[in-house]
């Protein structure tokens, strides 16, 4: 019997502080895409809500999912997860 790799949602959904991920994101502009890499150690995981969509009813609750990762060089970052998003503990 094969494998089944996790999905991006089961993934995200069992993150704790202290895991090491990889987040590998497509970034689409236009007709172009190309794929960017983050290496981090997991500070948390958060559902934000926000307003960036256009001619919504006010009354309308939008998420996304944000991992907060420090970096090697000690930096913070912030990464939405989208349907473009592959995220894999390493």
């Amino acid at each position: 019997m094969t494998a089944v790799a996790p999905t991006t949602r089961e993934v995200l959904n069992q993150l704790r502080p202290g895991d090491r991920v990889e987040i590998v994101q497509t970034v689409r502009v236009g007709m172009r895409s190309w794929k960017t890499s983050t290496i981090g150690t997991v500070e948390h995981v958060e559902r934000r809500r926000h307003g960036l969509h256009f001619r919504r009813n006010l009354d309308d609750k939008v998420f996304s999912d944000l991992v907060v990762l420090r970096l090697d060089d000690g930096t913070i970052t912030t990464i939405a997860v989208d349907e473009f998003t592959d995220l894999r503990k390493v």
